[in-house]
C-alpha cells in the first residue's frame, strides 16, 4: 500500500479508537452489537494517549511511536504523534492533512477509493449505523462487558487487497487495543492509554 493510502487507513482506524467503543454483555447475534452501536452514537468527543507498533516486512525492527488522539463528532480526528518524531494527521470531512517536518500534504479520500470503504465503515460505527457497517465488513463480536473483542473482516475484494482484518479489544467502555492486519503481511498494534484531561 502506498504511504498516503496507509495513512488514510490508519487514520480511519484511529478514528474508532479516539472515539471509544463500549461493550455489551452478549454475542452480536443476541443484541449486544446493537447496544454497542447505541453507546457509540451517544459519544461526541474523545481525547486519549496512544502507543503504536508497526511490523513492516521490509524492516528488521518494528517502528514504535506514541502521542495523542482527538475525536470530535461527526468526523474530525486528529492523531498527534509526539515521539520519535512529531507528525500530525488530521482527518476531517473526507480530507486528510499530513503535517511533518514543517511540511503539509493534503489528500482527498476520493483519490484513494480502496481506503474509502474502510474509513466510511469506521464512521458508520461511530454513527451507530449497523447497515452501513455490514455493507463493508463481516462483524464478529465476542466476550462480555468486562472483556470483549470486535473483529471486522472486509467483504469487498478491493478492500481485502489492503486490509485483511481489524481486531478491537476493550474492557467496559474503554478500548485497550486495535490491531490491523494488512494483506501484504504488515501489521500495526495501537494501544490506548489514559484519557487526556481538558
Amino acid at each position: 500500500m502506498r504511504r498516503p493510502c496507509r495513512a488514510v487507513v490508519l487514520a480511519g482506524a484511529a478514528l474508532a479508537i479516539a472515539h471509544g467503543v463500549c461493550a455489551a454483555t452478549e454475542p452480536a447475534g443476541s443484541g449486544a452489537l446493537e447496544q454497542v452501536l447505541q453507546l457509540l452514537a451517544a459519544r461526541r468527543h474523545g481525547h486519549v494517549t496512544f502507543t503504536e507498533v508497526h511490523q513492516l516486512a521490509m524492516l528488521d525492527r518494528p517502528l514504535e511511536s506514541s502521542g495523542e488522539l482527538l475525536y470530535d463528532a461527526p468526523d474530525r480526528l486528529e492523531k498527534r504523534t509526539l515521539a520519535p518524531k512529531p507528525e500530525d494527521l488530521l482527518l476531517e470531512r473526507g480530507v486528510l492533512t499530513i503535517r511533518r517536518g514543517g511540511r503539509s500534504r493534503v489528500l482527498s479520500l476520493r483519490d484513494y477509493p480502496q481506503a474509502v470503504p474502510f474509513v466510511e465503515s469506521i464512521r458508520a460505527t461511530l454513527a451507530g449505523d449497523r447497515a452501513a457497517l455490514e455493507r463493508y465488513f463481516t462483524l464478529q463480536f465476542s466476550g462480555n462487558v468486562g472483556d470483549w473483542t470486535l473483529e471486522l473482516v472486509p467483504r469487498d475484494s478491493t478492500l481485502t487487497r489492503s486490509v485483511q482484518q481489524v481486531r478491537i479489544h476493550g474492557e467496559r467502555d474503554a478500548i485497550g487495543s486495535v490491531e490491523i492486519r494488512q494483506s501484504d503481511g504488515d501489521a500495526s498494534l495501537l494501544r490506548i492509554g489514559a484519557e487526556v484531561s481538558p
